[in-house]
């Protein structure tokens, strides 16, 4: 397995996708051509593009987008010649016929095939399809924190016996410390045979340092967004990764400038409020709650008037996973009911 002093870094701006999720997927089309030329002069390797959750998710249950994916890939592709474009596909919302293959009409050079950590199996047949055509497709691993390593060693070689070029581990939650990446990355770099990444969240305020420790201990590519632009505390944001990058003298084909650039264009034209750390993302850090579980759990919180925290602790105590919204709501209710007998008592 290469190290990356053997293989340039590859840098994946999820901007115009996982961003998504912090404008409830409402990125309008000038929005994802002003974005895509600034990572098209920042050197980003691949531009993901689309709904949060990927092709074919925009619904009532995850969020309509303003775009179709087709809109959102034709106007990223117009601007895009040196970096790649990139789409997630999560088996459940994207199919091979109604999403994959239009996509790749819209000239998608990259695939990231994802699923929950422990269910690798459900990704067979679109990575299988995939490398059988010669696209490039990794397979993604979400909220990775909640499988051992064994288990995402396991995972991961059924994606790589599958066809996947690379594995990325999605820390989805923001649950990762710098020890915790640094083991489960290296272990998957000495097991494979295929390069590793990682993609960070902020919960605990650590994704550029978990991003750092995951390249040190042997990923080749490092997921980011302008601004940290993604749900709750966001993502490993482009312009401090891009520093931390230079001041170590880590190859990459990043533009130390034209990355920073990207950063301002991104929270000058549709980020909203730039990704903080406040007491409702750090508790879902802590819990290894989905990140994206935030604004709806807030909303619970104040619909039954209960501590958004109980909930997002409960949450992490049953285990609940993204596509598992109904629980939120079933959550808040059981405390409220909780709350109303003590007061009673």
């Amino acid at each position: 397995m290469k190290t990356t002093n053997e293989r340039r870094l590859e840098i994946c701006d999820t901007t115009l996708r996982d961003g998504n999720h912090a404008v409830a997927h409402q990125l309008g089309h000038s929005d994802i051509v002003a974005y895509a030329k600034a990572a098209e002069l920042a050197g980003a390797d691949l531009l993901e593009v689309g709904h949060g959750n990927g092709l074919g998710a925009s619904s009532i249950q995850v969020g309509r987008a303003a775009l179709s994916d087709i809109e959102m890939l034709t106007a990223a592709r117009a601007q895009l010649k040196n970096t790649r474009l990139g789409v997630l596909s999560i088996p459940g919302f994207a199919t091979v016929e109604r999403d994959l293959k239009p996509a790749l009409d819209c000239g998608v050079d990259e695939v990231r095939v994802g699923a929950h950590c422990s269910e690798a199996d459900v990704t067979r047949q679109q990575i299988t399809m995939l490398s059988s055509m010669g696209v490039t497709v990794k397979g993604l691993l979400l909220m990775s924190h909640m499988a051992s390593t064994k288990t995402l060693i396991e995972q991961a070689r059924l994606m790589q016996g599958y066809g996947a070029n690379a594995v990325v581990l999605m820390d989805s939650a923001g649950a990762y410390t710098p020890a915790t990446v640094a083991e489960k990355v290296g272990a998957l770099v000495e097991a494979l045979d295929i390069e590793i990444g990682f993609h960070g969240h902020n919960n605990l305020g650590l994704s550029v340092t978990n991003s750092m420790a995951a390249i040190k201990a042997g990923a080749t590519i490092v997921d980011v967004t302008a601004r940290g632009f993604g749900a709750g505390a966001g993502n490993a944001p482009l312009e401090l990764v891009a520093a931390n990058l230079h001041l170590e003298q880590i190859d990459t084909k990043l533009q130390l400038f034209a990355a920073l650039d990207a950063g301002d264009l991104a929270e000058s034209t549709f980020v909203k409020r730039v990704p903080t750390n406040d007491s409702v993302t750090i508790t879902s850090g802590i819990a290894g709650v989905f990140s994206g579980f935030a604004g709806p759990t807030r909303r619970a919180a104040e619909q039954f008037q209960v501590d958004p925290r109980e909930i997002l602790m409960e949450l992490g105590r049953r285990g609940v996973v993204a596509g598992q919204e109904d629980s939120i709501i079933e959550v808040a209710m059981d405390l409220a009911e909780k709350n109303s007998l003590y007061a009673v008592m």
